[in-house]
């Protein structure tokens, strides 16, 4: 059975990881599928995008990645301190650059007058995001069902993209990849 990714992931053991992340149904990520002649080509750059974007948000930084016909291969480094020194502000206009952010952060946004609970919930909130900005499943999720999302709309098709939840394995040393 596999193990819980709290007990694979340990970023005082290393923080580098290799994720690895594969489509089913035989659905193409990217690439050219021989049997219909359809080009998925283009999906490369939703992904790059993505990643390129969640490595600017998230403590974790993306040491290399590959990605194939049918998967995709990230080795990514943690750093959960990095968002300590993050304000509640920065926190937030991090967080609010991939979702919009419960109504209450909206209106701490826009500069609308917040009563003293009303700023303490901000504050909950602002350290809630705090932590997802540092994990490696919200990283995953993040990047993940936007392009589940996207190419599922372009498959006209519903359910499952990828193949449960990504694994990450641990990595020894520093990877030699050039980072993106």
């Amino acid at each position: 059975m596999p193990k819980a990714r709290a007990e694979l992931v340990s970023v005082s053991d290393t923080p580098f990881y290799h994720v690895i992340s594969r489509c089913v149904r035989r659905t193409f990520l990217c690439g050219q599928d021989r049997a219909t002649g359809r080009c998925y080509e283009h999906r490369r750059g939703w992904i790059e995008e993505r990643i390129r974007l969640l490595a600017s948000v998230f403590a974790i930084d993306v040491a290399a990645y590959a990605v194939m016909s049918n998967h995709y291969h990230l080795v990514v480094k943690l750093s959960p301190d990095e968002v300590e020194p993050w304000s509640m502000d920065e926190v937030l206009a991090r967080w609010c650059s991939l979702y919009k952010g419960p109504p209450l952060v909206q209106r701490y946004h826009r500069g609308d007058e917040l009563c003293a609970a009303e700023l303490r919930r901000v504050e909950e909130y602002a350290e809630t995001f705090r932590q997802r900005l540092a994990d490696l499943s919200w990283f995953m999720k993040c990047l993940n069902e936007p392009i589940a999302r996207q190419a599922n709309k372009e498959d006209k098709c519903t359910g499952h993209f990828y193949d449960g939840h990504p694994w990450p394995s641990p990595l020894r040393g520093q990877p030699s990849a050039v980072p993106i």
